[in-house]
């Protein structure tokens, strides 16, 4: 079984930052792609970034060059660094991979999310 522990998340003020942390644990064998979805309230859930074993990265165009992705491979963890936080930006945050484990060569997990408020 995979395990996926978010933390970083809060209240914060317009243009203030925050820095979201997701640590990936369990039988794994590889992980291909680490991301970052957002949920907000009667909104679908989108994605925010993801980032490549090989380190390659993908923003959604309404964070890019606010936030910034990164990874931690030997600790099997996922950062999102945000900055210049709008209070459109407030969400529920999932940290999301896919990778292989012990149980599928090709499978899919999710955190349990967590939230991000910005206001004032």
């Amino acid at each position: 079984q995979v395990q996926l522990v978010e933390s970083g998340g809060g209240l914060v003020q317009p243009g203030g930052s925050l820095r979201l942390s997701c640590v990936i644990s369990g039988s794994i064998l590889s992980i291909y792609v680490t991301g970052w979805y957002r949920q907000a309230p009667g909104k679908q859930r989108e994605l925010v970034a993801r980032i490549s074993g090989g380190g390659t990265t993908n923003y959604a165009d309404f964070v890019k060059g606010r936030f910034t992705i990164s990874r931690d491979n030997p600790k099997k963890t996922v950062y999102l660094q945000m900055n210049s936080l709008k209070p459109e930006d407030t969400a529920v945050y999932y940290c999301n991979v896919v990778l292989r484990d012990v149980v599928l060569p090709l499978n899919e997990y999710w955190g349990q999310g967590i939230q991000v408020t910005v206001s004032s």
